[in-house]
């Protein structure tokens, strides 16, 4: 206790030193994290994958419009109006985002048998890793998980695009399960609840997987499962683009692994505030 007063104290001290006034901002125009004084973004890239647009700037100064999000120029809520199947609206985003273009019935169940294919996780994983060490906080536990998964990888330094892409899909099929048993794990833990684990199921889309993990009977409606696959589809990427996206953007630039970088986009993605900055192309 002693030790804290005095750090306090020392704290206290070093306002006087430390404490940059706001004017400095704008008279040398250095921007608070990525946004613009009047609130918009900062350019920090391009992309075509996606895009979010919130205002549009004019002679009267910024101006907010009712909100859209851009897949590869696609407005989501066409995605969500015309999603094909059961609830594979999600997995039709995700090949959408990763290929750049609509996939076709057969090519959409083919990408969907692939992500099936992923679904299986080791069970030494999730015994040594998500139940024998629970998280108090999801996030931070998915981000141990993910960097755990590296020791998986036959060869998890291979940044080759094609060898990206194939982790990244694999990511994708295996982190709603890890996000399940991860919060099974810290319920029974800390919230002394009973702890069930089903397992995945190789006939159900992404979604269906989600709720039927989640639950002790592993019972869902049609609709709630179709309700899960369209906020998916609104979560599934927001450009180049809000701070987890951008984070992930500034990691993989260095050329580490997929593991190291998804690991800073989750714990970016945690926090309580996000900034989104401007990085779309003319259309």
């Amino acid at each position: 206790m002693v030790k804290e007063n005095y750090l306090a104290q020392f704290y206290g001290k070093s306002q006087n030193y430390t404490d940059i006034p706001n004017k400095w901002y704008k008279e040398y125009d250095v921007k608070k994290g990525l946004r613009n004084e009047d609130g918009t973004g900062v350019r920090v890239g391009l992309t075509r994958v996606a895009d979010v647009v919130g205002y549009e700037e004019t002679k009267e100064g910024i101006q907010a419009i009712p909100g859209r999000l851009l897949y590869r120029g696609i407005d989501v809520l066409d995605l969500v109006k015309g999603k094909r199947g059961s609830h594979f609206g999600y997995e039709e985003v995700c090949f959408l985002l990763l290929f750049g273009y609509l996939p076709k019935k057969a090519e959409l169940e083919k990408f969907c048998n692939v992500l099936r294919m992923c679904y299986t996780i080791p069970d030494d994983f999730v015994e040594m890793n998500l139940l024998r060490l629970p998280g108090k906080n999801l996030m931070n536990k998915l981000q141990d998980a993910v960097l755990t998964l590296y020791n998986y990888d036959d060869d998890p330094d291979n940044t080759g695009v094609y060898q990206t892409l194939v982790k990244g899909v694999n990511l994708v099929a295996k982190l709603p399960s890890i996000a399940c048993y991860a919060y099974q794990s810290k319920v029974h833990y800390y919230d002394r609840e009973s702890l069930f684990i089903h397992y995945a199921n190789p006939e159900y889309s992404i979604a269906e997987n989600f709720l039927s993990l989640l639950r002790k009977d592993q019972k869902f409606t049609t609709k709630e499962a179709s309700l899960l696959d369209t906020i998916l589809m609104l979560h599934a990427d927001h450009g180049g683009g809000n701070n987890s996206t951008f984070t992930n953007v500034v990691i993989a630039s260095t050329g580490t692994d997929i593991y190291s970088t998804m690991c800073g986009g989750i714990g970016s993605l945690k926090g309580p505030a996000t900034a989104a900055p401007i990085s779309r192309l003319p259309r």
